[in-house]
């Protein structure tokens, strides 16, 4: 960056903060340390790295004692201390994030509810454009198209915060992709303001090929969370030949209608740079208050008529509604289950008197159930060919 572009950043940031868009001072991101596959010195150094790249950050690292910590101790990294266990870790960010103590968090292996998902930020080879990709993990809908265009609208809420202002948006061809164009457009003739990107090929159109993707010819590129979650390792450890991810910002901040804080996901194979990355998306999304701007983007898409695209009769199989048990805390995992069935998996459990929630881990779609029902549950999903 030139010093006229810097001068010319600094200045817009200023003017925003004026205007009340962004909050200039320190921004305070905790970061988990997970058991990951590169090294707690990894995340260390990350840590390390943000800071020296961002003066107004200050990182809480959230987790036990581990080797060498100490040493990157200081003004601006910090250490906030937990038991051994993801759970353990998880429940500090959660009650730090919840009491204001940081504003944001940049953590690995954590479930959303379905509903909320993440848009990652990478930086593409072609040209070194920064591109980011709505979604990574977790899913907007268990509809695969109503996800793919609430993912377009998470997107362009990310892009706004970390400051592009009219981002252009590409979906990239794979199933659903026309129907997701066919939604966004009625949406922008309805007056939700949205702008296309413009393809690459000498046909062009909104619908993004792989060309696109290495160019970068979208700011925003929507795709389902399962392939977006390959083209995140794809740009993050193309360099490395996937034995770590070594570029990029990762998988971003987890979005959604109901999910209030800003938690960026690292996968267990982020290097340092990544890491390091994901720390200053965090504190960009923060800064730039993405959970505020999202909010906003839904309430323009729902007046230009969002929800009417959605609308389908219920099946006669699914007329009846399933009064869920009591609830529990729900701390275990069942995976195995196609999203298009998980609501209705988690019903089946309900009506055998089992109670569970929906969520979506970085692997895919996962029943949450407690640790003692988790057997039985298993059982029952078996029996109604879920699993």
């Amino acid at each position: 960056m030139s010093v006229n572009e810097l001068l010319s950043a600094v200045l817009k940031e200023a003017a925003d903060a004026i205007e009340g868009k962004l909050t200039l001072g320190t921004v305070k991101v905790g970061l988990t340390l997970n058991r990951n596959e590169t090294g707690p010195r990894a995340l260390l150094e990350a840590a390390r790295m943000a800071t020296e790249k961002e003066p107004r950050l200050e990182v809480l690292l959230i987790g036990p004692e581990v080797e060498g910590l100490k040493d990157y101790l200081g003004d601006r990294v910090k250490h906030y201390l937990t038991g051994p266990e993801d759970r353990d870790i998880h429940e500090a960010m959660e009650k730090l994030l919840q009491e204001g103590t940081i504003d944001a968090a940049v953590t690995m292996h954590y479930n959303f509810p379905l509903g909320t998902a993440t848009v990652g930020r990478v930086i593409t080879p072609g040209l070194g454009r920064e591109m980011f990709l709505a979604t990574t993990t977790g899913t907007m809908a268990a509809d695969r198209v109503e996800a793919m265009v609430k993912a377009a609208i998470a997107g362009i809420a990310a892009a706004k915060a970390c400051g592009i202002s009219n981002p252009r948006v590409g979906i990239l061809n794979l199933d659903g992709a026309r129907a997701c164009e066919r939604s966004l457009q009625r949406l922008k003739e309805r007056g939700y303001n949205i702008t296309f990107a413009e393809s690459i090929r000498k046909d062009g159109g909104f619908i993004m090929r792989g060309n696109d993707l290495l160019a970068g010819a979208a700011d925003v590129m929507v795709t389902d969370s399962l392939t977006g979650n390959v083209l995140m390792k794809v740009f993050s450890a193309y360099t490395t030949g996937g034995n770590y991810e070594s570029l990029g910002y990762g998988y971003g901040p987890g979005l959604g209608e109901t999910y209030n804080h800003v938690v960026c996901i690292v996968s267990r194979a982020s290097g340092t740079p990544v890491v390091a990355g994901a720390l200053l998306y965090a504190a960009q999304a923060a800064r730039g208050k993405v959970v505020e701007v999202f909010k906003k983007e839904m309430q323009a898409a729902k007046a230009a008529g969002l929800e009417e695209l959605f609308v389908k009769e219920a099946a006669p199989e699914a007329a009846a509604e399933v009064t869920p048990p009591p609830a529990k805390a729900v701390e275990e995992e069942i995976p195995g289950i196609d999203v298009l069935e998980l609501e209705n998996a988690v019903k089946a459990l309900w009506a055998a008197g089992i109670y569970a929630e929906s969520g979506m881990g970085c692997t895919g779609p996962v029943a949450l159930v407690a640790r003692e029902d988790k057997e039985r549950a298993i059982e029952i999903l078996k029996e109604k060919g879920y699993l």
